[in-house]
């Protein structure tokens, strides 16, 4: 005599996909928080070694190969501990770091945080700007190419495809040509005087950071949208003579919606680099610029420290993403029990 296997009842079924018990979730967090802490560790013993790894000492990059006294280069060790081991060294420096005090500017004999504060604001508010401008018009247009596939969306993918090639320094000088020299609708340089003088002043670097993403986001938008489309779900419903437009709400951009958005975070995450090359064709003054002064008068304290900062960011991001995604979509297991 065989026995059937009952299957388990659909609303068991729901809850089981839907949710996830609370400890599974509370482990699966922390074990993103301990990467997320042991990454950064990492990274920071990394940009720290930086300093060790190029060439010539420690000492020659703070005297600047000046020639100097004795007691001057006595002073000096002392004052940034060069006797100590190498680890003790990182150690210090990781404890200050954890502090808030990321050392004295070799150049500007001046705190490092303190410099680096007063010039992260212009960097924020311009990837802030940049990630805006990629995903209301990258979902945009992959949204409308998706949906209304022809000649348009067509010559929206194909403008799409030759902006992910264009290099971010080439967008930023062409814009500048056009609409700041020519057109002069648009500062050439500089971040302005704050408030809404500075967010005009932003405006073409945000679209010059962004412009590659946002063709990346529109081409990945349409392709997730498209897929959805010709699922069979999808196809069953419309047959079954459901209106396009809950058909298309419910179904097409809900499903299409978590993994667009991951990926456009990821992306987002990426303009942090990405604003080094912008500030510094624009002048804005902000962090990236400030890095590559820094790099090219060897002040490495306060390279150090915006390296860690672009690092930890992008780290941080990726992890946040990560998670809220997970939250968000029951499809995604997070644990050999799940899968």
């Amino acid at each position: 005599m065989s026995h059937a296997t009952v299957p388990a009842p659909a609303s068991a079924s729901r809850v089981k996909a839907g949710r996830r018990p609370a400890g599974t979730m509370a482990r699966f967090i922390a074990a993103r928080v301990a990467g997320l802490a042991v990454t950064l560790s990492l990274a920071s013993l990394v940009v720290f070694g930086a300093l060790y790894a190029a060439p010539g000492s420690p000492l020659t990059y703070l005297t600047h190969g000046r020639t100097m006294s004795p007691d001057a280069i006595a002073a000096i060790t002392a004052e940034y501990h060069l006797d100590d081991s190498l680890w003790q060294q990182y150690l210090r420096w990781l404890g200050g770091v954890v502090r808030g005090d990321f050392g004295t500017s070799v150049i500007y004999n001046q705190p490092v945080s303190s410099l680096v504060g007063s010039r992260a604001a212009v960097t924020t508010l311009l990837v802030l700007m940049a990630a805006a401008i990629v995903l209301v018009l990258g979902l945009a247009v992959g949204t409308l190419a998706g949906l209304r596939p022809g000649r348009l969306s067509r010559s929206a993918m194909a403008g799409a495809t030759g902006l992910m090639a264009v290099p971010t320094f080439v967008g930023a000088v062409v814009l500048i040509i056009v609409f700041a020299v020519n057109l002069e609708w648009f500062p050439v340089f500089g971040a302005g005087r704050g408030g809404l003088d500075e967010v005009y002043h932003l405006v073409l670097p945000s679209l010059a950071l962004a412009l590659a993403s946002v063709a990346f986001v529109a081409r990945l938008t349409q392709t997730a949208i498209r897929r959805e489309m010709a699922a069979d779900h999808v196809q069953t419903a419309i047959s079954r003579g459901l209106p396009r437009g809950v058909v298309v709400r419910r179904h097409v951009m809900r499903n299409a919606a978590m993994p667009v958005l991951t990926v456009a975070g990821l992306t987002i995450a990426g303009l942090i680099a990405g604003s080094v090359v912008v500030e510094q064709v624009f002048q804005l003054g902000g962090l990236g610029q400030f890095l590559v002064n820094a790099v090219q008068q060897k002040d490495f304290p306060v390279v150090q420290a915006i390296c860690l900062m672009y690092v930890a960011a992008f780290i941080v991001l990726n992890t946040l993403i990560d998670i809220v995604y997970t939250l968000l979509d029951p499809r995604v297991s997070i644990g050999k029990k799940d899968s």
